[in-house]
């Protein structure tokens, strides 16, 4: 309630003026409020001259009377409607610097302005796009909220003011605004909503922030929660997430590796009853290919085959996922089996295309035209899609009153459907291992090399020399010293894989196929220099066998091995045999100069992107996927107790259980309620793990340990781990917890401070007191 102030009438001011005994020196505005009220203060100043100070000591009661009325006096500066014209005023000419002091003059008199004023200058500073004046719009939102004066906000300029915030980097006020919105039932529509989410999705806490949004949102419609006959629920149903949110979600999450999250996204869409459209089925088959689920990627298969609006570049990102997947768990035969039927297909699309060709040209039609008819536009295949709309309206936005004007928001949902297609452009440039011609999916030199790596480090290489020769029938190389097998084999020789080389050469013989000298003098070389003259007898045989005439250098290598071991006839001999079969001086250099030009890390083709996998890459463990997935489907189901046999089973056989196993298992125990317990030996177990082996926490996992620790009220746990992820700069979600605590912990430690308490229980009151401190609640 407004305290009353005095009135001062003109006459008695008039009066006080002209008092011989006082003069005002000045008028000052005082800009804190007295008694509680947002006046301004006049306040009264009286430079006395010594015949003042004189007559003042002869007179104190007057002095003392002018001081008492002087200190009560308050006399209104500014009228608050005239002030509430000229923030409109300043506002419309974009004067931002005025807008704000004339708001702030006004917060101080009256409080906040009237709601039309508010709502304007929150869409006014939204359509600068400037950080500062979005994050003071913010400001205004949260500090209206703070003293329950919600209802000056109207949904439409919040929606405007959250798309501003989204578009200029600021995805946690944006979506505390969307949050606020719903808390508040001022529903906004799904098309509102998601062109926010696609601004959000293009940073890592933003992209975070939209998969925690639709999850959220997507619980209020869970299993038919939400009646859609009733007229009251029209709001509501028009905020339930669409095809297109989830699509943007899911593809920010894989843009920034929060995979597991992206599933939890798929596992609430048969939920809410979303049917997934082209796009979806394939961002769906790169978060089960991330994450592991080979058998998920099976079932998809069927979908993606049978369905007829797909472009040559979904197709070929699903094959890309599926022959990763294959790969990731260790099933060569698939993998390469996929390769060779892609390479079969290639090989007679090219010949149809020949014959169709030499047809067309008979019969003096454009070849041109049919060429195009029959391959699509090149342009689209290699061009990734949706990249003519990367330039994204990153510093516009459309002003507030056509925002206001498209009821439907039309506008800014055709901006969400842009900026999903940028994010599935940068999905298409991650696919590796398969590329596409005339519409035709074929393999890259990235997936030979991956599948020869995982061929040797499965020491199987009578399968690796049969693929390979398969490969070259189909592919039909230049030259049979610039096949694939031959590459292999000089890759192997050059990590000092002899043994290996030498079964892939045998392989190779036995199957018929032919090769030059160089890689036979190649492995001699090789064989010479580590001193192993009992394979270098059995090589030349074998040379011999297959008909192969060794150069000069291999003589050279041959002799000088001779003479180390002082065997002078030896030498003699094999010098003897080089002038009989004529050979030329000079040798062959090709090989040494490529093995050269890949220990510099030059480019030299298949051989040097071998070499660098095999250096640099890891070595997979494939059971540890296998058993990750056996875990996952035992803790989607619920069933912790068969979860933990597996876990345990799976340590026994000399895995390693990674993030993935510990998130499954974390999520489960979450699910099923009450297992704080066993979630704290697993958090036990993953330090330990830590700091023996090279575990990676990563935010998902941390974040669903913290979760659990809050929900069950273990803040010193959970203390540890917001340390670890603040370490890590890692994206907290402070909103989410600070609800978190407000439900199940409100009224915990608020009471005075026991006079005795254990040393545990004092330091589980620290912790909860310090973990509410951390989430602004004290």
């Amino acid at each position: 309630m407004r305290r009353s102030t005095a009135s001062v009438s003109p006459s008695f001011l008039s009066a006080l003026l002209s008092c011989r005994h006082f003069s005002v020196a000045r008028i000052c505005r005082c800009p804190s409020p007295v008694h509680g009220s947002h006046r301004w203060v006049c306040g009264i100043s009286d430079s006395l001259s010594n015949n003042t100070l004189n007559a003042s000591s002869s007179s104190p009661n007057r002095l003392m009377l002018f001081s008492t009325m002087a200190g009560t006096i308050l006399v209104q500066a500014r009228d608050p409607a005239k002030l509430n014209m000229e923030i409109l005023n300043a506002i419309d000419e974009r004067r931002y610097i005025d807008t704000w002091k004339l708001y702030e003059q006004h917060m101080q008199m009256e409080g906040f302005p009237r709601k039309s004023v508010v709502n304007r200058l929150l869409t006014g500073f939204a359509e600068s796009l400037d950080v500062k004046w979005l994050e003071k719009a913010y400001a205004m939102v949260e500090q209206a909220f703070e003293e329950s004066k919600q209802n000056l906000l109207e949904k439409e300029p919040l929606i405007y003011l959250s798309l501003g915030l989204a578009k200029c980097g600021l995805p946690v006020p944006a979506s505390t605004i969307l949050r606020k919105l719903v808390e508040t039932e001022q529903f906004p529509p799904v098309t509102a909503w998601s062109a926010i989410l696609a601004h959000m999705s293009q940073t890592a806490p933003g992209a975070y922030l939209a998969a925690e949004l639709i999850l959220e949102i997507g619980y209020l419609f869970q299993d038919g929660r939400v009646d859609p006959r009733k007229k009251s629920n029209a709001p509501l149903i028009a905020m339930k997430p669409n095809t297109t949110a989830f699509n943007i979600a899911l593809a920010g999450c894989l843009l920034f590796c929060t995979t597991r999250k992206a599933e939890q996204l798929l596992d609430i869409m048969p939920r809410i009853c979303v049917k997934a459209d082209a796009n979806l089925l394939i961002v769906m088959a790169h978060i089960y290919e991330r994450n592991g689920r080979r058998e998920e990627l099976k079932k998809l298969q069927r979908h993606i085959d049978e369905a007829c609006n797909l472009t040559d570049i979904q197709f070929r990102q699903f094959y890309n996922c599926l022959l990763t997947c294959h790969l990731k768990f260790g099933d060569l035969d698939s993998a390469s089996n996929m390769v060779l039927e892609m390479l079969r297909k290639a090989k007679d699309a090219r010949n149809s295309l020949a014959v169709a060709t030499l047809v067309l040209e008979t019969a003096r039609n454009d070849n041109r035209a049919f060429t195009a008819r029959i391959s699509g536009p090149k342009l689209s295949q290699n061009e990734p899609e949706g990249s003519h709309k990367d330039r994204l309206i990153e510093h516009q936005i459309i002003s507030y009153d056509e925002f206001s004007r498209d009821r439907n928001f039309v506008k800014i949902g055709n901006e969400a459907k842009e900026v999903l297609l940028s994010l599935l452009a940068k999905l298409q440039t991650q696919v590796e291992l398969i590329t596409t011609e005339h519409g035709i999916l074929q393999p890259t030199e990235k997936i030979y090399v991956k599948l020869v790596k995982a061929f040797l480090e499965a020491g199987k290489l009578k399968d690796l020399a049969r693929f390979l020769i398969k490969a070259e029938k189909e592919d039909s190389p230049v030259s049979n010293d610039d096949s694939a097998l031959v590459h292999v084999i000089k890759s192997c020789i050059s990590l000092g894989w002899l043994d290996q080389a030498h079964d892939l050469l045998d392989e190779m013989r036995f199957a018929g196929v032919r090769t030059g000298s160089s890689v036979y003098a190649s492995l001699l070389k090789a064989y010479c220099k580590a001193n192993r003259l009992q394979e270098v007898t059995s090589l030349l045989r074998d040379a011999q066998k297959a008909g192969i005439q060794l150069d000069s250098s291999c003589y050279d290598t041959l002799i000088q091995s001779q003479v180390l071991r002082q065997d002078t006839q030896g030498a003699l001999d094999l010098f003897k045999e080089m002038k009989e079969a004529k050979i030329p001086r000079g040798g062959n250099p090709e090989f040494e100069q490529l093995v050269e030009g890949c220990a510099g890390n030059a480019e030299a083709g298949l051989m040097a992107k071998l070499l660098r996998e095999i250096r640099e890459g890891q070595k997979l463990d494939s059971g540890v996927h296998d058993w990750n997935n056996v875990i996952h489907f035992f803790c989607k189901k619920r069933l912790m107790a068969d979860a933990e046999k597996a876990l345990a089973k799976m340590r026994s056989l000399g895995h390693t259980p990674n993030a993935q196993t510990f998130h499954s298992m974390v999520t489960g125990y979450a699910a099923i309620g009450g297992k704080y317990i066993e979630v704290t030996e697993l958090w036990g177990e993953m330090k330990s793990l830590a700091s023996s082996a090279p575990m990676k926490f990563d935010q998902e996992l941390l974040d669903s340990l913290l979760y659990t620790f809050v929900r069950g009220g273990f803040f010193v746990r959970a203390n540890e781990v917001v340390d670890m992820m603040e370490k890590g700069n890692m994206f907290i979600d402070k909103y989410k917890y600070r609800t978190l605590y407000l439900k199940y912990h409100k009224t915990l430690y608020k009471g005075k401070t026991p006079k005795f308490q254990t040393e545990s229980q004092l330091k589980k009151r620290e912790a909860a007191l310090s973990f509410k401190k951390w989430i602004g609640l004290c």
